[in-house]
Formats: C-alpha cells, sequence, structure tokens
C-alpha cells in the first residue's frame, strides 16, 4: 500500500504540472530535429543504452531525472519515424492533429471495452465506425473492432469466419470446439502475408492444410489457379502486397465466394486505403462484396501507433466469435467496443483515429494516400534514371530496387543504412535480393525523395568504385 508521502508527492506532481512541462519540452526538442538528424540511431547513440541497465532501485526515484535520463539517452536512440526518409517497413508517419489528441487521450487514459467505462471511447467508435464504411465503401451493416494492429485484425476477422463456416455447417465451435468440426478450408495466395499464416495456426486450421494458391510475377493471386470454392471454404485475399504493392483480382474472386456461400477475408494493412482515392480506388473493385477485412491506421492513415480495425459484415459471427462473458460486465444498449475485439482492457485508440479523420476529411485523405503513391512513383524513377532497376509494378507505395548483382545490392543497402540519410530495408523477390523502398509518411517531401536517391547513389558508387 503506498505511502501517505508516496500519495502526496504524486498528487503534487499532478498539481504543479512541472514534470508534463519538461516532457513537453523535450518532446518539442526532439520534433523540431527529426526531420533533419540521422534517420537511424549512431553508433554512439546505441552505446549509450548501457545507461538503462541498472538494477531495479529500491526506493522512489524523482520523475525530473526519469525523464532527464529518458530524453538524454533515449529520444537519440530512436528511429526517425515521423520524418520524411523512414522507408524501411511500412510504418507510416504521424498526424500532428493525432500527435496533438493522444497527449489529451492519454490523460483521460480510458478502458473501452465497455459503455460504462467509457462513453466517450464508445461514441467515437460508433462515429469512425460509420465513417470507415462512407469512406472505403463497405456495407452498412459492417461493423468494426479497434485492436492493436492488422495482425490481430486478420485474426480476429478469420475467427469470424470460421465461426460463420461451421455454423453453415451446423456445428458451433464456441459449444464444440474444433474436436471431430467439419472440415475448413482455407485458401490463399502463396505470397499472402506472414499474419495470415500465423492466424491460420493459431486458429487451429495448420499452414499445411492451406490450399495455396500460385500467383504472377508481382505476386497477385492467379485467378486461373484458385480452386473450386464451397461453403466450406475461407478465401483470404490482400490489398497490398507487403513488397511489391500489388492487389490480387479482388472482383472476381469475390464473385466465385458469393456463389459458392464461401467467406472472403481481406488483409488490407495499408493497401485497402486505396479505396478512399479516387485516382486508386479502381485496385480495390470489389472489395464491398467480401466479409471481413483487417487495415491499419497507423500505417498509410498516420495515426500514432497502435492503431488496427477488423471490419465485419456479419456482426453476428464477429461478435459471437469474440465476445466474452461473466456476470460483472455490464453490457449496454449503447456500443460496447469489447463485443468486436479479443483484448478486454483495450486503450482507447479510436481517439487519434477519429481525429485524424475528422481533420482530413474525405479529400484530405485522398491526397495523403494519393500522395504516397506519387512519391513513390518519383523515387522508381529517379532511381531508374540512376541506373538502378525496378523490380515491381509501382500500382502503390512500394518500389523495390536492386543493383546489377546481389553482392552489390545487399553491400549497398546497408551503406544506405549505415549513412543515416535514409533508411531502407531488404528483401528478396524472384530469388534476388532486393531493397524495399516504403513510401508511407505525409512528411515525405519531393526534395526528401530526390535526396534519399543521391544516398543510394552515393552508397552504391562507394562499393563499386575500383
Amino acid at each position: 500500500m503506498m505511502t501517505d508521502t508516496f500519495q502526496k508527492k504524486m498528487f503534487q506532481e499532478m498539481e504543479r504540472k512541472e514534470i508534463f512541462n519538461q516532457a513537453q519540452n523535450y518532446a518539442f526538442e526532439y520534433a523540431d530535429n527529426a526531420c533533419e538528424r540521422t534517420v537511424f540511431p549512431t553508433d554512439e547513440s546505441i552505446a549509450n543504452l548501457e545507461n538503462f541497465t541498472e538494477d531495479l532501485p529500491n526506493s522512489v526515484g524523482e520523475t525530473v531525472e526519469i525523464l532527464k535520463q529518458l530524453h538524454k539517452y533515449g529520444s537519440p536512440a530512436t528511429t526517425s519515424q515521423i520524418g520524411g526518409r523512414y522507408f524501411g517497413f511500412v510504418c507510416g508517419g504521424v498526424l500532428p492533429v493525432a500527435l496533438a489528441v493522444r497527449w489529451l487521450a492519454d490523460f483521460w487514459d480510458q478502458n473501452s471495452a465497455l459503455y460504462v467505462m467509457s462513453p466517450i471511447a464508445s461514441k467515437l467508435e460508433e462515429v469512425v465506425e460509420s465513417w470507415l464504411r462512407e469512406l472505403l465503401g463497405l456495407p452498412n451493416q459492417t461493423v468494426a473492432g479497434f485492436v492493436s494492429g492488422s495482425s490481430l485484425a486478420t485474426f480476429c476477422g478469420l475467427a469470424a469466419a470460421r465461426y460463420r463456416v461451421l455454423q453453415n455447417n451446423h456445428w458451433d465451435i464456441n459449444k464444440q470446439g474444433l474436436n471431430n468440426a467439419p472440415k475448413i478450408r482455407i485458401v490463399a495466395g502463396r505470397q499472402a502475408h506472414a499474419t495470415v499464416a500465423k492466424a491460420v495456426a493459431l486458429l487451429g486450421f495448420g499452414t499445411d492444410n492451406v490450399e495455396w494458391v500460385d500467383t504472377d510475377s508481382q505476386g497477385k493471386i492467379v485467378l486461373s489457379q484458385v480452386p473450386k470454392l464451397d461453403k466450406s471454404t475461407i478465401v483470404t485475399l490482400q490489398t497490398g502486397h507487403v513488397n511489391s504493392g500489388a492487389f490480387d483480382p479482388i472482383d472476381e474472386i469475390c464473385d466465385r465466394a458469393i456463389n459458392a456461400n464461401a467467406w472472403v477475408h481481406i488483409d488490407g494493412a495499408f493497401g485497402l486505403w486505396a479505396a478512399s482515392s479516387k485516382k486508386l480506388r479502381h485496385l480495390t473493385k470489389g472489395i464491398e462484396k467480401a466479409n471481413s477485412w483487417s487495415v491499419d491506421g497507423h500505417k498509410t492513415l498516420n495515426t500514432p501507433y497502435d492503431s488496427g480495425i477488423v471490419m465485419c459484415s456479419d456482426q453476428d459471427a464477429l461478435s459471437h466469435a469474440l465476445q466474452a462473458s461473466g456476470s460483472y460486465l455490464a453490457y449496454n444498449e449503447n456500443r460496447d467496443g469489447m463485443l468486436y475485439t479479443l483484448e478486454m482492457s483495450r486503450r482507447a485508440r479510436v481517439i487519434e483515429l477519429w481525429a485524424s479523420l475528422k481533420y482530413l476529411g474525405k479529400t484530405g485523405v485522398d491526397q495523403l494516400v494519393f500522395g504516397l503513391h506519387q512519391k513513390a512513383v518519383q523515387m522508381s524513377r529517379e532511381l531508374s534514371a540512376e541506373g538502378f532497376h525496378i523490380l515491381n509494378d509501382v500500382v502503390f507505395n512500394q518500389v523495390l530496387v536492386a543493383c546489377d548483382t546481389n553482392e552489390v545490392t545487399n553491400l549497398t543497402m546497408h551503406h544506405i543504412q549505415k549513412s543515416g540519410e535514409c533508411w531502407v530495408g531488404g528483401t528478396k523477390w524472384d530469388d534476388k535480393a532486393a531493397i524495399r523502398v516504403s513510401v508511407c509518411s505525409w512528411a515525405t517531401t519531393e526534395e526528401d525523395i530526390t535526396r534519399s536517391v543521391r544516398a543510394f547513389v552515393a552508397a552504391r558508387d562507394s562499393v563499386t568504385e575500383p
């Protein structure tokens, strides 16, 4: 139990506000340097992380000193993802409005499981759910669950699929379990994201039982290779291949699934947002015919971490797959968010998502999403002009780059990472080493792209010069 002295100290900190002003000053200092500092921490910054290695203190500490230590040694050891030259993963930047709102929401510290825990969180989830339906063109009955990321969103979507498919085959998974259950078929492209395989394994289907469908040179499912579907089938498709950014032939496969009464889940972690752009929504044609969708706010939409969304047109299936029961759980006629997520205790991440969508509106979301595509096209064009090989069709925000040999490609990538000018990751594409560029921050400017291309050229030249 806390002592009176301990309580008094914390009440004084809350009242006087100095520590919050201190944190604000550190945050502003970080923001002022985020766009110009090295994107990845320097060797010295990494070495200084040893300052955190210590025994657990015996007594109560001083908040001022804790903040000072964290800023002095922690801030330089971060990766500057909120700047304009981080292209390593589809991490996204962060909208200023969302950062500001998060500060306020952090003070609220809301648990968004039930309406009675947080009426504001419940209301904003209801509002954002309706906005997402409109923005992405999804069916009116679609419900949304706000989770940590698309890994969990995919799991929830496939859990709903499992519930409904087994119900259609006269089996209650919640009561009867998987033992002796009717067989469920899983159909997925050979280049489906790793989160799909993880969800398949966790849900008890087994990855060895997946009917893997061949893909083309861009990683899209080959339509002619899709097997005949039936009411025992769950199909997973993707909008935005993790390497190439390619989109599966959604419209045609969904039509087949509807005729067979099969379930379709769309893994749209970053690419589903293409549906919100007038010039890119052709990529997502037919998504409204699917049954469930997973997408991240913290990727393309640039909300803070963590912000994932599962959407499902079958409310009953989603809630029955995920709902918890307990005499103390006070369900309400208003929206209870935990009906549509796996978690019970859950921060109100919808607040930043609401602020981002309210700030951007339809036009702003369109401009953000299409702007990322434009910067990716610029990157591919300028790199190609410098003699680099572009290995994919740049249909969205992903660019795959290679040099003349695998060795030069890998060395070039490592030199780019070491330079701190920008940060890119590596991958394998068609058995070739490739550099993966993910353009996903609102803060990326045309100059950031050109500056990063110069870093590519300098890195390659340092490797190939005699």
